[in-house]
């Protein structure tokens, strides 16, 4: 019989209950309380309100405790918290934009390659210059 790979579970998978998340953060179960009510974090819950972290959680968990051991207070540490999903959220948008211009240059030179147009008469199809710099300026209204 072959031997089956363990199942290792996804990194937001709900898994560890309040003692282990506590004992693998380095926190004590009522700073993890705390924490909650704070809404710092929002650990899953089961069909009878047992507490479940996930992976995720306890990297978390860590990072706040990191940083309150640094010295920064617990608005602080939302703000930063915050400040970090921004970042986040922004380098995923970031990423998208990026594959729509790509996906948009490849049909404008597919476009520009039946018609037999030279594809560097289009602006947008041309290869960045790396070194070059952009000056923006505004006229004024007087």
């Amino acid at each position: 019989m072959p031997r089956r790979e363990p199942r290792v579970p996804s990194p937001e998978a709900a898994v560890y209950v309040i003692s282990v998340a506590a004992e693998l953060s380095g926190l004590h179960p009522q700073t993890l309380r705390a924490y909650e009510r704070l809404g710092l974090i929002m650990p899953g819950r089961t069909g009878g309100g047992g507490r479940r972290y996930s992976h995720r959680d306890i990297e978390l968990l860590r990072e706040i405790a990191s940083l309150t051991a640094g010295g920064v207070g617990i608005e602080g540490v939302r703000r930063i918290l915050e400040l970090e999903h921004q970042v986040s959220a922004l380098h995923a948008r970031n990423q998208d934009l990026a594959a729509e211009l790509a996906a948009s240059r490849d049909a404008l030179r597919s476009v520009a390659s039946k018609r037999r147009t030279d594809p560097n008469k289009l602006p947008v199809l041309r290869q960045p210059d790396p070194t070059a710099s952009v000056v923006v300026w505004r006229r004024s209204r007087d």
